[in-house]
């Protein structure tokens, strides 16, 4: 089957400022990578937007109003040091959103198996009340949801590789035992959180890694712990945050991964969807901000998640 990819333009126009990593360009080189990628079997959709319902899933009214009503009209303005609106913020947030919940519907309503969001802002910094990385509304969080409570699914699991934590989408899936959530990470690193002892209701995964960690190594952790976890929880959808930070070039963090990394990894989690979840993988974009490499690497990605079936 097709694999979907999520994309809009607003995506493009929200622009944290000049010299910010988490910039427009990003997403230009991914969808320049996808133009020439003739090899994988694409197929492209316009998402809309999330409504105050699937917002109100993972945060708090107050979260959602916040952001939103400091959308200014024209310029930029500060939630934090790192998370910049401009006036198409709101409208990217919302289409980000709504890209989760789109895709769970065709992943879950059998018009596919796989898709991609090719969007931004990311997501997996923003807790239930505090939008922070870069980060507005947790998307992965909100599509995991509208899994469960519009489609009644009992089990959804998220694995996030992106090199740093992320705390919001632990801290909105921990008390839930519906919900898996693992993280691989370098730490020390942004935000500080994702320690090993922190276990949610057992659900809650987090293997850290130092900086410097090659992809043998990287390899090694997964399949000590998270992998095996991941399997005996036997998802029903398995969703990626998919973070390409921890490659060798990314200025932000440490790790030396290559594209065959996140492409070893996607394979193992497309394996584990075949055994439990019909072969059914949503992947998020999270982090990545050397845009060559951040291509490769989602090409790599998108190759190994898609479908042969």
């Amino acid at each position: 089957m097709t694999l979907f990819v999520y994309h809009h333009p607003a995506a493009l126009a929200h622009d944290p400022g000049q010299g910010h990593p988490e910039a427009p360009i990003r997403l230009h080189y991914i969808l320049k990578g996808l133009d020439a990628a003739t090899d994988v079997d694409l197929s492209r959709h316009e998402p809309g937007r999330a409504t105050l319902d699937h917002l109100l899933r993972a945060h708090s009214a107050a979260h959602i109003n916040n952001v939103l009503d400091q959308v200014p009209a024209r310029g930029s303005v500060p939630l934090d040091m790192d998370t910049w609106l401009n006036p198409h913020t709101g409208e990217a947030a919302l289409r980000a959103a709504g890209a989760a919940v789109d895709a769970v519907d065709a992943v879950l309503g059998g018009r596919t198996r796989r898709a991609f969001l090719a969007m931004r802002p990311p997501g997996h910094h923003a807790e239930p009340d505090v939008a922070m990385g870069f980060c507005f509304f947790n998307n992965v969080a909100i599509g995991a949801l509208h899994a469960l409570d519009a489609h009644g699914l009992s089990r959804v699991a998220v694995t996030d590789f992106d090199v740093h934590h992320g705390n919001g989408t632990q801290a909105i899936f921990e008390s839930d035992p519906r919900l898996f959530y693992a993280s691989i990470h370098e730490a020390p690193l942004y935000p500080g959180t994702g320690r090993e002892s922190e276990a949610g209701v057992g659900n809650v995964f987090n293997t850290c890694v130092q900086a410097g960690t090659d992809g043998a190594r990287w390899r090694a952790a997964l399949e000590a712990r998270i992998l095996p976890a991941l399997d005996a929880f036997q998802p029903e959808l398995v969703m990626i945050s998919a973070g390409f930070d921890a490659h060798l070039a990314d200025p932000l963090a440490n790790l030396r991964l290559t594209e065959d990394d996140f492409a070893w990894i996607t394979e193992r989690l497309v394996e584990i969807a075949e055994r439990h979840a019909e072969g059914r993988v949503i992947s998020v974009l999270e982090g990545g901000y050397d845009p060559p490499a951040l291509t490769r690497s989602v090409l790599a990605h998108l190759r190994a998640m898609e479908d042969r079936a």
